[in-house]
């Protein structure tokens, strides 16, 4: 994602001129474009991604779990547990 933003960015920047930018060649400019796809075919490729998304369900899962056992534990009974 951060090569995108980059990406972005020096594009806007090349493409209205503005400061050092503007001088720079179109293939450095373009180059994090080139960076985003290697890095999200690599991240495919490696298991990355999955891995990720499988943290984060977990980390949903776990935070479910214990909203729900807050909820169930008895007034007054305070963070205790048998």
């Amino acid at each position: 994602m951060w090569f995108l933003g980059a990406g972005v960015a020096l594009l806007l920047l090349k493409w209205l001129e503005v400061g050092p930018v503007a001088e720079l060649s179109w293939w450095i400019v373009l180059a994090p474009f080139a960076l985003a796809v290697v890095w999200w075919a690599w991240a495919d490729s490696s298991g990355y991604t999955k891995r990720k998304a499988s943290e984060r369900m977990d980390r949903r899962k776990e935070e479910r779990l214990e909203r729900t056992r807050n909820a169930l534990r008895p007034p007054g009974r305070g963070d205790r547990r048998r």
